[in-house]
């Protein structure tokens, strides 16, 4: 007997996906209590009632109370994975054949550029691991039969990178009159063949920086036909982690002995505003007993994200360091690669360049200045040659992604016979 069909609401949900849900609701219980009991002990406090053995908990029948409420949803939480983790195979094979749909790795995107390092951290199913995919599929290098056919591909590779809290697939653009735009598609004219990285963007940029690295030499040491050139387009945070895989590499590797040109679309290099806003937010719910405990929730911001402040790029940048602490820009400068062709594309929702357009607009999220590396101390500013700058104006930082005129762009840019 054939199945009922699947309500509307859970048609991007996947059996296995349970697993991860349950983790998710055991952790935020779990932190709702610890603020709750931060508040109450916060109000006890000001009145000269002493606390906990540690800030922020409550002592005697209060403090057992939440510690109950603490222990029971970890028991619960704990219970529930220990069976969904014996279940783990049965959900899995379920699945199998179910496909992904684009609305669930939106969500999947979107909870791991928010949470990600969280959810890596706790082994949580939901964590999104760095891959290399073509033609839809990932490349799995211990199954050589999912590798591309010889026939179908070549040794001229485009490595694609999305931003945060996005994934691969958001490359692909439709229009509201059904053109669809991939710039990648584009550039397959000129020989590319397309591979694209999807990745936890709530890791630390160096962490993914690291993990990328390793990936491109499996992917020169294993492609059906011999590698003779690699070109990386990355967008927003993509660029960060290009450049930290770059940092953290000889130029004697696989990988970098054919790295030839690497295009920024909207690169935050030297950081983007918003994050220092949400710093801000941390200090000014900090500045009383009443509201520091609701700080926490302001730091529910994934290391990625905090990452943006100052667009770091190096482990020693974060290392031993309170990420959500407000303090100076102490990143080491990291240029860029010498020998390899580096271009820029920066947008600007003005309609023409002004100091303050360049400062404060920006795509919305980048502003000018950040994309195109430039920076008020000279070691830290990044140095592209002016043929390799674009700017774009009336644009924002998610129409890089399809913009017919970026396209244009990286088609004169990487046409052979450009030279750096």
């Amino acid at each position: 007997m054939p199945l009922p069909p699947r309500p509307k609401a859970l048609q991007h949900f996947r059996a296995s996906d349970l697993r991860g849900v349950v983790q998710l609701a055991t952790q935020a219980t779990r932190g709702v209590a610890r603020m709750a009991e931060g508040v109450h002990q916060s109000v006890w406090g000001s009145m000269g009632v002493p606390g906990g053995k540690t800030t922020g908990t409550t002592r005697g029948l209060t403090g057992l109370v939440y510690q109950t409420v603490q222990g029971v949803t970890q028991l619960v939480g704990s219970g529930a994975e220990a069976i969904l983790g014996r279940l783990q195979p049965l959900l899995d094979a379920a699945d199998a054949e179910a496909p992904d749909t684009p609305q669930r790795e939106a969500v999947l995107a979107a909870l791991n550029g928010v949470l990600g390092d969280r959810l890596a951290a706790s082994g949580n199913p939901l964590a999104t691991r760095l891959q290399l995919r073509h033609a839809g599929q990932r490349l799995d290098w211990t199954k050589l039969s999912t590798q591309p056919a010889a026939a179908t591909v070549g040794g001229k590779l485009l490595i694609i990178l999305h931003g945060l809290c996005m994934n691969d697939l958001q490359w692909t653009h439709t229009t509201a009159t059904g053109e669809v735009r991939n710039h990648a598609a584009a550039l397959a004219a000129l020989g590319y063949t397309p591979v694209y990285v999807r990745y936890n963007s709530g890791l630390h940029t160096s962490d993914n920086g690291a993990a990328l690295a390793t990936e491109l030499d499996q992917l020169v040491a294993r492609w059906p036909v011999p590698v003779t050139e690699i070109t990386v387009l990355a967008h927003s945070m993509g660029g960060l982690l290009t450049r930290s895989a770059v940092q953290q590499t000889g130029p004697s590797t696989p990988w970098r002995k054919v790295l030839k040109n690497i295009v920024f679309l909207g690169t935050p290099h030297h950081g983007a505003p918003l994050e220092r806003a949400g710093n801000w937010v941390d200090v000014i719910l900090g500045a009383t007993p009443y509201s520091r405990p609701f700080a926490k929730l302001g730091q529910l911001r994934s290391a990625g994200i905090t990452d943006l402040r100052y667009g770091f790029v190096s482990p020693q940048d974060w290392q031993g360091r309170n990420r959500f602490q407000k303090g100076p820009d102490r990143r080491a400068p990291v240029p860029l690669p010498e020998g390899v062709a580096s271009y820029t594309v920066a947008a600007t929702t003005a309609t023409k360049r002004g100091a303050l357009a360049d400062r404060l607009l920006g795509d919305g999220l980048v502003p000018l200045r950040s994309a195109l590396g430039l920076h008020d101390e000279a070691k830290r500013t990044l140095v592209f040659a002016k043929s390799n700058q674009c700017i774009a104006h009336q644009m924002n930082h998610m129409e890089l992604l399809h913009r017919p005129e970026v396209t244009a762009q990286l088609m004169a840019w990487l046409a052979p016979g450009t030279s750096i």
